[in-house]
């Protein structure tokens, strides 16, 4: 059975002079074509062991949107880099040079799990082992569906390509370019694998809040059996997205990316790429397991020359070192990867300050003042250049893939809670007892029994406080968690340090949030923190 449609290969969209073309090559073939071409090893279980060189994180600096006169209105230009249109013509005329005679991986997948807001993709990689982590990313087609795939979009990966700021219009030899109205995401100058998925991320960011779907950067789960029992989990990176939706006693939709339709939520994904750093069998035992799976991708990991056995603690490549697998590689992932209408909405922050609770529960208006701050503190490999954790306010939980402004996202969700009724908490999977450097990271049995008396409904029944500093509510006790812990006040050895401490994350939040103040409605300037 054919697995390229016939009438769609390179060459009809104008890509010609390659040498041998791979199309939609199964697992098996492309870890066999990585490990003989040198790109990596096979390890245990019949994992791809590979490094990404220099880029071991995304590289935000140099993404550019083309500016077209059909976006020109509709980017968030102070967010997004722009490239001249004349430039990416010249980028693009190099790139195709650059890939005369060598050989290349084209996966078509589909990028979102609800078939009428799907999109369709073309990835054509240098690296074979790119293939192989794409195919598990996106939704993989099955075979008859190929014989008629035509992509909406394609994405053109050659970390070998480097290239010319002066030449292209760019920042650096690394480029991602996003062209809109030619359908084509160019990247070059870079190995890391995440910039292919999060290419796509940017796609439907742009794409679906004109059709009135709400693209969420957000890990989901469900109740088993009841799909209509669903939660979503808000967060950047390090914030807990993946861990804390893995919950066996849940069903898993996804653990990064999800859109939300007028008929409920759906993973735009058909994988999870894990972070590994300190990844234990006892605390995560299905991801885990996914290290010595067959298929599974381990980026930017220590391991032994001879045994091949991984060192989870050993961050001499980079803090974010991770792991990609399909889903069905959880034995709790939902087969549709769909679900109802979110009855929770679970905003995750990873202060490092050392001054949100471990919980708070959140007003409408609150939620929408919070999704459009999205403090954060940007943990340790994420990005190029990232040592330790950086406070900072990434709008929406996801502000490097955001192509519209704030306010677009912020009054789509803010309708999406209203309609469905969803009950609004913060989570703080950061710092208690002090900041970073002194204080100790939350502890994850706390976090896991807060959000289970959250997804269960026993958190709306027990006493709450307001906090002083905020104005949300935070509960004074919960089951199965230390009292001193939900104020955070208490955990610190110097309550006057932790005041100053406070105050200061408060201006802070002020301070970020003036550039909404003319964008929102009364209602969530009144949630404003004054």
């Amino acid at each position: 059975m054919t697995r390229v449609n016939p009438n769609c290969r390179l060459e009809d969209q104008g890509i010609e002079g390659l040498g041998r073309v791979y199309y939609n090559l199964l697992e098996p073939a492309l870890i066999n074509e990585a490990v003989a071409r040198g790109e990596g090893r096979l390890g245990l279980g019949g994992t791809f062991l590979g490094t990404t060189g220099a880029h071991t994180g995304r590289s935000p600096k140099d993404k550019h949107v083309v500016r077209t006169p059909d976006v020109e209105d509709k980017i968030w230009w102070e967010n997004n880099r722009s490239m001249a249109p004349e430039a990416f013509d010249v980028l693009y005329a190099d790139m195709l040079e650059h890939m005369k005679g060598r050989d290349y991986f084209v996966q078509d997948l589909f990028g979102g799990a609800d078939p009428a807001e799907r999109l369709d993709v073309r990835v054509v990689t240098e690296l074979a082992w790119h293939g192989l982590f794409i195919r598990h990313l996106l939704r993989r087609p099955e075979a008859q569906e190929l014989a008629t795939f035509t992509p909406d979009f394609t994405i053109i990966n050659c970390p070998g390509f480097k290239a010319d700021p002066a030449r292209h219009g760019c920042r650096s030899e690394t480029v991602i370019a996003l062209n809109f109205q030619k359908k084509l995401i160019l990247i070059g100058g870079t190995a890391y694998a995440g910039e292919n998925k999060k290419s796509v991320f940017t796609l439907l960011n742009y794409l679906l809040p004109e059709k009135g779907i709400m693209p969420m950067h957000c890990s989901a789960n469900h109740a088993p059996g009841n799909p209509d029992d669903a939660a979503i989990f808000f967060g950047l990176s390090g914030t807990g997205k993946t861990t804390l939706s893995a919950d066996p006693s849940r069903v898993l939709i996804g653990d990064d990316e999800h859109g939300w339709s007028e008929n409920g939520i759906f993973n735009f994904e058909g994988g999870c790429y894990a972070k590994t750093i300190n990844l234990s069998a006892k605390a995560e035992p299905e991801i885990y397991a996914t290290t010595t799976r067959f298929g599974t991708v381990i980026e930017n990991m220590v391991y032994d020359e001879d045994t091949l056995e991984l060192d989870f603690e050993d961050n001499s490549i980079t803090d974010n070192m991770r792991c990609a697998y399909p889903l069905d590689a959880i034995s709790n992932a939902s087969p549709t990867s769909l679900g109802g209408h979110p009855k929770n909405v679970i905003m995750l922050t990873c202060d490092a300050y050392g001054v949100l609770p471990p919980i708070a529960r959140l007003t409408p208006a609150q939620a929408m003042y919070h999704f459009l701050s999205g403090f954060t503190s940007k943990t340790p490999g994420t990005e190029v250049g990232v040592t330790e954790p950086i406070p900072t306010f990434s709008t929406c939980f996801g502000a490097p893939f955001m192509p519209r402004r704030p306010e677009v996202y912020g009054k789509l969700l803010q309708e999406k809670i209203a309609e469905h009724g969803a009950s609004c908490w913060l989570v703080n999977t950061g710092w208690t007892g002090g900041a970073f450097g002194e204080g100790q990271r939350m502890p994850i049995k706390a976090t896991r029994a807060l959000l289970a008396a959250v997804l269960d409904g026993s958190l709306n029944d027990v006493q709450f406080r307001k906090d002083p500093n905020f104005g949300f509510e935070v509960p004074v006790s919960v089951p199965g968690v230390e009292d001193k812990l939900l104020d955070p006040r208490q955990t610190w050895a110097d309550p006057a340090a932790y005041d100053a401490q406070a105050a200061k994350l408060v201006q802070m939040f002020s301070d970020n949030f003036a550039q909404y103040l003319e964008a929102i409605d009364d209602e969530v300037r009144a949630a404003a923190i004054g």
